[in-house]
């Protein structure tokens, strides 16, 4: 008998549902939500599940990856495609949820999605602590701005310099200092926290032929090669390099109905953090880097017809394309000839 099992995972318990080939369900139930309890669950109730699905959330890439090492076939989909057949139903319950992901797995509806290992989640989770603790910083600064701002104490654009700027401010002000100065100590300490993790990702990255090879590309550095390097981490999933734009949400949404048809905005469909950083990375190319490229000549005819905006997002696609090609081919980036420059221009 061919058996499907879904699983709706939540953090204490999971619930599961085995359906056979026909839609009829042959068992339903509970277990603790780690690999071992729910593999000694399905063990009793299934004699071989032709496919397991679950969706994508906190505990799915564990999960996935500690029932593939009992040899069961596991599938994660996105939880944003089950949710869309999930809120059909008319009761929105664990046990109902377990069997809509039974359906899907019986009948192939969604498409499975890629499972990190666990180095590169680790990777990954080391990437996220970075970006969490800049954007407490920056909201620590903005809070800072905003409260002295009602005051009528003004600063310039940045924040490199702020801290200091604060500081030599509030010495004319002593009756802020015991509201404001607990704030920029929380913004020293974050800064120490992020040059620390900033250090273990260069030390990652020079320890990866994938990110020192991206790094070849001028504006991508260590934080940007590590983290496409683990987003990407088995390249040959993707059948070509141009769908890696889609796959990062790089891409115009599309709207075709009958005579209507139009491009909207970015989808911004996948990683937000590879997204932003992608983004930077174009920014850095198309601004600081110095030397002359047909890839910077192509980002600034879009920047003159368009906006400096919508240049860089342009470039970040292409450039998430180039990177994805360097790891299937293993070839670094190359600089054209200048005669090849002078044509493009």
């Amino acid at each position: 008998m061919t058996e499907y099992v879904g699983l709706d995972v939540s953090k204490e318990e999971t619930s599961f549902c085995v359906m056979d080939e026909g839609g009829k369900i042959l068992v339903r139930g509970k277990a603790l939500s780690d690999p071992q309890s729910l593999f000694g669950a399905l063990r009793k109730e299934t004699l071989c599940p032709e496919r397991i699905v679950l969706e994508t959330g906190t505990l799915s890439n564990w999960l996935a990856r500690g029932l593939r090492d009992y040899g069961l076939p596991v599938d994660v989909i996105d939880a944003r495609q089950a949710h869309a057949v999930m809120k059909l139903q008319h009761n929105k319950t664990d046990a109902n949820d377990a069997e809509l992901l039974a359906t899907i797995a019986r009948t192939g509806f969604c498409r499975p999605i890629s499972v990190n290992s666990e180095a590169a989640q680790k990777q990954r989770i080391l990437l996220k602590a970075r970006y969490h603790l800049i954007c407490q910083r920056v909201d620590t600064l903005n809070t800072v701005r905003g409260l002295l701002g009602s005051l009528g104490l003004r600063f310039p654009k940045g924040t490199a310099k702020l801290v200091g700027l604060v500081r030599s401010a509030l010495l004319e002000r002593s009756d802020l200092q015991v509201m404001i100065e607990p704030l920029l100590a929380n913004v020293e300490a974050l800064e120490v926290q992020i040059k620390h993790l900033e250090a273990e990702v260069k030390a990652q990255a020079a320890a990866s032929p994938a990110a020192l090879l991206l790094q070849t590309i001028p504006g991508v550095g260590p934080v940007v090669s590590l983290a496409y390097a683990a987003s990407m981490e088995d390249p040959e999933r993707f059948a070509h390099s141009r769908t890696v734009g889609v796959y990062l949400g790089l891409t115009p949404r599309r709207h075709q109905s009958g005579e209507t048809a139009y491009n909207g905005r970015i989808s911004k469909y996948g990683d937000g953090m590879m997204r932003c950083l992608l983004y930077a990375a174009a920014n850095s190319l198309l601004s600081t880097v110095r030397k002359a490229h047909p890839l910077k000549a192509w980002a600034r005819r879009i920047r003159n017809r368009k906006g400096y905006k919508k240049a860089c997002v342009a470039l970040a696609r292409k450039l998430a394309v180039i990177m994805h090609r360097m790891l299937i081919t293993g070839e670094a980036f190359r600089w054209p000839e200048a005669a090849t420059i002078k044509t493009a221009h």
